[in-house]
């Protein structure tokens, strides 16, 4: 399980240092990709079998469930830990999540949110504004 929220540089080779506790959960390798809410996903290899297998069960005849696939799979690479714990972030996902020197890793239970640190802090702020609106839209599911 990731929970927690790291701060982080981003190296010039475009590296960046998973904590040590959380090199554990990621056992050597996972898979990294595009996100939601402009951050990537690191997944372990375990989950994202999961969220992959559900990617491939949504309608193919649907514009969004092919526009989420899209998303999620062709900008999927696979990604290991170095010796040191880090991992390399691709130029294009980089761009995409406009990462800069300063990142947020957050822990989202089966997965690892990576934030430019500015765009974190925006959406943070922003979701702690309405967090009274969200708890009370969500009480439906029981939470």
């Amino acid at each position: 399980m990731f929970i927690g929220e790291y701060h982080f540089t981003i190296d010039n080779k475009g590296r960046i240092a998973i904590p040590v506790k959380l090199r554990k959960e990621l056992m050597k390798d996972g898979v990294l990709t595009r996100g939601l809410d402009n951050c990537l996903f690191l997944f372990t290899s375990q989950d994202w079998e999961q969220m992959a297998e559900k990617i491939k069960g949504l309608p193919l005849s649907q514009a969004n469930s092919r526009a989420f696939a899209r998303l999620m799979l062709a900008g999927a690479m696979n990604v290991e830990l170095d010796s040191q714990g880090r991992i390399l972030i691709p130029e294009y996902l980089r761009k995409y999540s406009d990462l800069t020197k300063k990142i947020v890793l957050t822990g989202i239970y089966n997965r690892l949110e990576i934030w430019d640190e500015k765009n974190w802090e925006v959406y943070k702020q922003k979701t702690e504004k309405e967090s009274g609106d969200i708890a009370e839209k969500l009480g439906d599911l029981g939470i």
